[in-house]
């Protein structure tokens, strides 16, 4: 009784509805983070095949050319998808949340339905796109005298091929965010605003821009993550496993082909500590520039 008591208390019930969250969190997050960067450490092939190596799959990676392929490859991708998934889902959302755009309930769903949609089956929908003849983008460029482009089987068109299957799956969802911001803005600002004589541009630019700051930091961070992350279009779009010359390989793709073909767990442990702090630096970068720590001291 007294048991019972205890635990529906109010200081102490909180706690017990953490607990289970709490402790699935620690073993299949913290323990394998832990984990990971203590096999980081040593030449790991197996449970029973073991050699502590120090800092030496460090060194190597360092001089690894492949990893610095795979790095170049995503940074390329996370920069292509930072300067498209940003503004254009930004300037959708505001015109889907007027009222003067037609059947905008229906634009929206129809832009959202994408991010639902198999990742396999994006795949196959895409490398018929994107084919180099009879693909439906050639088919499009044609129009604008454009000859057809080796979309899947070039190195230079690896990565924007796959800024474009992330614009085509992507785009609803950051609208989806954007709609939320823009409903948390005063209407009574733009009446203000549209009394002393303001256009559309200068209402967009000092008053949506800036109120939607947030939501615009919000989703530079979670893109930034999950383009770092990215490996299944790239698996999807190329069987193989990369673009021709290793044109898309990256960093997760490098970690699982290290860790499941090459069998070097300890070397793909030491990319993914590698990849999780290249994450944190960035991110916390990214919060530097927008100003955040400054408001937090302040």
């Amino acid at each position: 009784m007294k048991l019972a008591s205890l635990a529906m208390s109010r200081r102490v019930a909180p706690y017990v509805f953490l607990l289970p969250f709490a402790a699935i969190f620690a073993a299949f997050h913290v323990y394998p983070m832990i984990y990971g960067f203590v096999v980081s450490f040593y030449n790991f092939r197996g449970l029973f095949n073991t050699t502590f190596i120090g800092f030496e799959n460090y060194v190597t990676l360092a001089g690894d050319p492949r990893f610095h392929t795979a790095l170049l490859n995503t940074t390329k991708y996370v920069i292509g998808t930072l300067v498209t998934l940003i503004p254009i889902p930004m300037v959708l959302a505001v015109l889907l949340h007027t009222t003067f755009t037609p059947a905008r309930r229906l634009w929206q769903v129809l832009l959202f339905l994408p991010a639902i949609t198999s990742l396999v089956v994006v795949g196959a929908l895409f490398r018929l796109i994107l084919m180099e003849q009879g693909g439906l983008m050639n088919y499009f460029l044609g129009w604008f005298g454009v000859p057809p482009q080796p979309w899947l089987n070039s190195t230079a068109l690896a990565i924007p091929s796959l800024v474009l299957v992330a614009i085509w799956r992507w785009t609803g969802v950051n609208i989806v965010y954007y709609l939320a911001g823009l409903t948390t803005i005063p209407k009574e600002l733009y009446d203000a605003a549209h009394v002393d004589g303001a256009g559309p541009f200068y209402t967009f630019f000092r008053i949506t821009l800036p109120l939607l700051k947030p939501v615009s930091v919000f989703l530079l961070i979670i893109s930034t993550i999950g383009g770092f992350q990215l490996f299944t279009e790239v698996w999807v779009l190329w069987p193989q496993g990369s673009g021709p010359g290793d044109s898309s390989l990256t960093m997760v793709l490098y970690l699982y082909q290290r860790a499941f073909s090459s069998f070097a767990l300890g070397y793909a442990a030491t990319l993914g500590v590698v990849l999780s702090l290249i994450i944190m630096a960035v991110s916390l970068v990214q919060f530097k520039l927008f100003g955040f720590f400054r408001e937090v001291n302040e």
